[in-house]
């Protein structure tokens, strides 16, 4: 049986289709959210078709999840971003007990079972701060990509302090390194430190066990994901395409209701 798995996030919808009997990804993609958000999924749906060369008359069941998925109505189970995140990482690490999920908008910290069940989450989508649009922030005040952020990162040559737990304030923070001849590489690092302590924060809620993953687009950020191993003090594993995790986890759970 083939399932399709979508998570229609905030800044960007995935789209995933999993063979159920050989439990392989058949597909895989993501593009920004459009402003007419189920444009998005139409694009993507015709990209896996087109690559995969299967008819939609294949695919047996879909799965929707994220901040979008009461608005596609196509589907047959509209499912949590929480679950669908532990089924996704669980594809790759059956071990796992803690999931560190940081996207666009939110960061989440989801602890599981030794039976791989979902025990605990804790959720931060009231602030931007420890989530992709701080580095989004970053990357334009630095006058770069967002994917160039760790490369400069990886060159600097001290570790400087952000002091705000806010963007907002922190923004203002990084102005005034500017001002003060600080480099792109010095402040870059400056925010995967901030953006690290802030989750490790945000964990202190729960408790939490390793083997932990880190998964969500922020995961492919390398020199963050060092930040944030070092702040813990333990290993991170990182799923090959941690941005389409709560995809995968969608298609994986339609297909066992």
């Amino acid at each position: 049986m083939i399932t399709c798995g979508i998570d229609i996030g905030s800044r960007n919808t995935k789209l995933v289709l999993y063979d159920t009997e050989s439990k392989a990804l058949l597909f895989s993609n993501w593009q920004v959210t459009d402003i007419v958000v189920l444009s998005s999924v139409r694009s993507l749906w015709e990209k896996a078709l087109a690559e995969t060369g299967l008819s939609r008359e294949k695919i047996s069941l879909t799965g929707v999840t994220g901040y979008g998925r009461k608005l596609y109505h196509q589907a047959n189970a509209v499912l949590s971003e929480i679950t669908c995140h532990a089924a996704g990482c669980l594809h790759y690490f059956p071990s796992l007990r803690t999931i560190i999920d940081i996207g666009g908008q939110d960061s989440k910290i989801i602890s599981l079972n030794g039976s791989g069940k979902v025990d605990d989450f804790a959720m931060n989508d009231k602030c931007a701060a420890g989530t992709g649009r701080f580095l989004e922030m970053t990357a334009l005040r630095l006058g770069c990509e967002v994917s160039e952020l760790a490369a400069l990162a990886t060159h600097s040559s001290q570790n400087l302090k952000l002091n705000s737990t806010c963007v907002v304030f922190a923004e203002s923070e990084i102005i005034g390194m500017m001002s003060e001849a600080t480099t792109a590489e010095d402040i870059a690092r400056s925010v995967h430190l901030s953006i690290a302590k802030r989750i490790v924060s945000q964990m202190s809620a729960l408790a939490w066990t390793e083997p932990l993953a880190f998964t969500g687009g922020v995961a492919q950020n390398p020199d963050l994901a060092e930040c944030l191993q070092q702040e813990l003090g333990y290993l991170l594993w990182i799923p090959p395409e941690p941005e389409i995790t709560g995809a995968l986890g969608a298609a994986i759970l339609a297909g066992e209701r």
